[in-house]
């Protein structure tokens, strides 16, 4: 199947004036995608001393933002903090949800397929993320536990047009 690729100017109308299934889909998992930017950049401003405090967002005993965001599993990946990774990788989740116009499931299906593989990539990695946090601290962070329930949105968002896309490349 051979991708099309739209004109500009048909593409910007069909992002911002089309309606769909699943354009509302897609612009869900975009404003998820802009959630989970947002609490990068707060969980970032805490770790690079921005603000002194990240209070928990979340009740309960098994919650301890400051803690974990501040241990040495946060700061191990290319001597970054890790916030600043989620923030990257949201970004990009937002930019596959965001790439190609209206029909893009038979015009482009590389893209939900892509989409789909990428929201389930965040999901597994915020799971596993998950597990270390808790081994390594006994607690976890409340905002990266949002995180997590975004991502598992954004897959179930993008689940339906890549099922379409799946169809259109075995056609």
């Amino acid at each position: 199947m051979a991708t099309q690729t739209l004109p500009p100017d048909r593409l910007s109308r069909e992002l911002r004036e089309g309606r769909s299934p699943d354009l509302t889909r897609r612009r869900w998992a975009i404003g998820l995608s802009y959630a989970g930017l947002a609490i990068g950049a707060i969980v970032g401003a805490y770790q690079t001393g921005m603000i002194r405090r990240l209070p928990d967002i979340a009740p309960g005993d098994l919650f301890d933002a400051e803690k974990v965001d501040a241990s040495d599993y946060a700061y191990r990946r290319l001597q970054t903090p890790d916030a600043f990774m989620m923030i990257i990788t949201y970004g990009i989740t937002a930019a596959l949800a965001a790439a190609g116009g209206k029909e893009r499931a038979e015009q482009n299906p590389a893209l939900p397929v892509a989409l789909a593989g990428k929201a389930a990539y965040d999901l597994v990695t915020c799971l596993r993320l998950a597990r270390e946090e808790w081994q390594e601290n006994q607690a976890l962070c409340s905002w990266c536990q949002v995180a997590t329930l975004l991502s598992a949105g954004t897959l179930a968002l993008a689940l339906p047009e890549a099922r379409k896309a799946a169809a259109a490349l075995s056609a």
